[in-house]
């Protein structure tokens, strides 16, 4: 699960598939409030805190599409949808009004579950982003790198050399944690297209990274390479305040 023990609210005017999805949500780690209507809904959202709205398109009184469009106006809740409907023009809709995915009726519970997961990751990652965005120091596994003066300190505060192009690109790694990087996002991300630089000199950059930060260089545990895929930056990374790093051992 991606956030642990989330707060699900099931908006679902049919007994049978709310009692379906609530058990199967709480037999996987998921606290789950199930109701069946707007104004049930909205006593649910005031009364504690909910991760995830499924909300379906469907309900007596006020319909689906309109509640999504009405929690958007006021939270960043994410919210899937739920219809029998399965026509596009209905999906398009539904994302306009906000909804983060949709999905049809009859569906598997497995795949319901995948896209809560994949929601929520997306929703983490997003929040992550923002708390990093403007940072002037980032913190990983001890690990601090100044964005301000350009420089990389290891756990016991000592001043790491790197060139600018190395710092850029670990840089750019601490910034997008657990996520896979490809050699081409990289580049575009580091030095642009307009260097002359090629893949392969991502490659290069990183095998210098992992000499200077992994434990073992040869079995690299902070910057994984992904097959096919690219590069993944495993730490999390944490906004660091520039106090908090040590300064370098005089003698």
């Amino acid at each position: 699960m991606a956030t642990s023990n989330p707060n699900i609210l099931v908006v679902e005017d049919d007994r049978e598939t709310r009692t379906l999805i609530a058990k199967y949500l709480r037999n996987n780690a998921c606290n789950v409030t199930a109701v069946s209507d707007g104004r049930e809904m909205s006593r649910a959202m005031a009364d504690h805190r909910v991760d995830l709205i499924i909300l379906d398109v469907m309900l007596p009184g006020e319909d689906g599409l309109s509640l999504c469009r009405k929690v958007r106006a006021e939270a960043q809740t994410p919210i899937i949808m739920l219809t029998a409907r399965g026509e596009d023009i209905d999906r398009i809709v539904g994302l306009e009004m906000g909804a983060d995915d949709y999905l049809p009726k009859p569906f598997n519970p497995r795949e319901l579950l995948a896209r809560i997961n994949a929601v929520l990751r997306r929703q983490t990652a997003a929040r992550a982003a923002s708390s990093i965005e403007g940072a002037g120091t980032l913190a990983f596994e001890g690990w601090r790198i100044d964005l301000r003066l350009r420089e990389l300190r290891n756990p016991e505060g000592a001043r790491v050399a790197v060139t600018s192009a190395e710092f850029d690109l670990l840089r750019t790694f601490c910034e997008r944690p657990g996520r896979v990087l490809s050699r081409d996002s990289l580049l575009d991300l580091t030095q642009g297209r307009n260097t002359g630089s090629f893949e392969r000199s991502i490659d290069v950059l990183v095998s210098r990274i992992r000499r200077k930060i992994e434990p073992n260089p040869a079995d690299p545990t902070i910057i994984k390479t992904v097959r096919s895929g690219g590069y993944l930056f495993t730490p999390r990374t944490e906004v660091a305040s520039p106090e908090a790093v040590a300064a370098p051992l005089s003698n």
